[in-house]
């Protein structure tokens, strides 16, 4: 089995494997250097680069730029969403992003890690899961989502916080690691 096949398969991968880099140069590399370099008031041809990096795109979303993100065909973004400045997403595993989510500047979305163990990080193994963010979620400036978390509906991510695990429906998360302190009103 390749790298690529592995990557592609959910197991660990091994970091900068060829055939896994040509992929993300071709795939990612290249297209948010053009979409960074559009005019920011061009909407049409925004959103027609959009269209062609991720993998699905709803109606009315914005990103704005600079964008990063590591293959763009595993970001799947719902309706009504907007991504602010120097928001980065490392889509090695899919990113799910719901309705009427709104993500402030500086924010990192990666859904790859490294095991913990020094002999295999000395190897260059890659883990990686998948991200969820559903309807509704506002995600605050500087926040770092961890691979493999759910992010539940309504809630929101203070500034700053670290998401290393689920996040219940309806509550405010802060803190490095980011827990509940606060319920929210379901009021939609």
């Amino acid at each position: 089995m390749t790298e690529l096949e592995k990557l592609e398969a959910g197991l660990d991968f091994q970091g900068g494997d060829p055939e896994i880099e040509a992929t993300r140069k071709a795939l990612a590399l290249k297209k948010c250097a053009i979409y960074n370099a559009i005019d920011p008031l061009d909407k049409k041809i925004r959103r027609e680069a959009l269209c062609d990096l991720f993998g699905t795109v709803g109606e009315n979303v914005i990103v704005e730029q600079p964008f990063h993100c590591d293959y763009g065909k595993n970001i799947h973004i719902g309706n009504n969403a907007f991504a602010n400045y120097n928001v980065t997403i490392l889509d090695v595993s899919p990113v799910h992003i719901g309705n009427n989510v709104l993500i402030a500047p500086h924010v990192l979305i990666t859904t790859v890690g490294h095991p913990l163990s020094p002999k295999a990080r000395l190897k260059g193994l890659c883990t990686h899961k998948p991200i969820v963010i559903e309807d509704n979620v506002w995600i605050g400036g500087h926040v770092t989502i961890l691979p493999g978390v759910r992010i539940g509906k309504n809630s929101v991510v203070a500034a700053g916080a670290v998401v290393n695990k689920d996040v219940p429906a309806n509550v405010v998360v802060a803190g490095v690691p980011a827990r509940v302190i606060r319920t929210l009103e379901n009021d939609v």
